[in-house]
């Protein structure tokens, strides 16, 4: 099984199963989202709007985006035009803008070009709000990991406390809410679960629990037998 495509809502933990799984597997990881946040970080930077569609577009037609292998950590660079832009891609005005800025047809047309590109070696994981529906609509596994609205606020709320950012636990649920919200009713690429991806409603799991039902969903596919959640 060479594509494992993931989807779901605003932290519920697509990204961390998703890094986490690929290492398991031997896979390559690719955090579509973090695309998505470098356009953003890139417009923010260049006072582009995201209501400057012809602005974004521009952004988005001239960038060069690679992942490096997992450092020490485990984590992915991201490398934006050469410069490594990991750690500015989390939190505050990036949360608050990537959702308008995804709406935009001309960035998603862009970026389903690199995203695609990105995907054309074998044996990836690559995680988003589209994968399964436009992105990789052939991959051989499809999954949608989602939680309540309080856990997945939670959960950022740790995340960020973690790292020394002040932030407010009721800001962080408020601006879920709302990136749920763009991110349904756009009318480009809505999140959707697609037809034929297993859905995991991951509120009451560990992080090892639903890596351990992942792969078996995984093996039972690839052994072509009936998958019940």
């Amino acid at each position: 099984m060479g594509t494992i495509a993931i989807d779901g809502p605003a932290g519920a933990g697509k990204s961390t199963i998703a890094r986490i799984l690929a290492k398991k597997l031997g896979y390559k990881y690719i955090d579509s989202g973090a695309i998505y946040r470098a356009i953003t970080l890139l417009a923010i930077e260049q006072g582009v709007e995201a209501e400057d569609e012809i602005g974004l577009n521009r952004i988005a037609n001239n960038i060069k985006i690679e992942f490096s292998p997992p450092d020490q950590n485990g984590i992915n660079r991201v490398i934006l035009n050469k410069v490594d832009v990991t750690d500015k891609l989390r939190g505050g005005i990036i949360d608050k803008n990537v959702s308008r800025i995804a709406r935009v047809k001309g960035v998603r047309d862009a970026l389903l070009i690199i995203q695609r590109r990105l995907a054309e070696d074998n044996n990836i994981v690559m995680d988003g709000r589209d994968i399964g529906s436009r992105v990789l609509p052939d991959a051989e596994l499809k999954l949608y990991i989602t939680a309540s609205i309080e856990e997945r606020a939670q959960r950022r709320f740790t995340e960020l406390k973690e790292k020394d950012i002040d932030v407010d636990y009721e800001d962080i649920k408020s601006e879920i809410y709302k990136r749920d919200k763009l991110d349904k009713e756009r009318k480009i690429s809505p999140l959707v679960k697609a037809e034929d991806a297993f859905l995991l409603d991951t509120t009451d799991m560990s992080i090892n629990e639903v890596l351990a039902k992942i792969i078996e969903i995984k093996k039972k596919v690839e052994r072509d037998e009936d998958v019940s959640l």
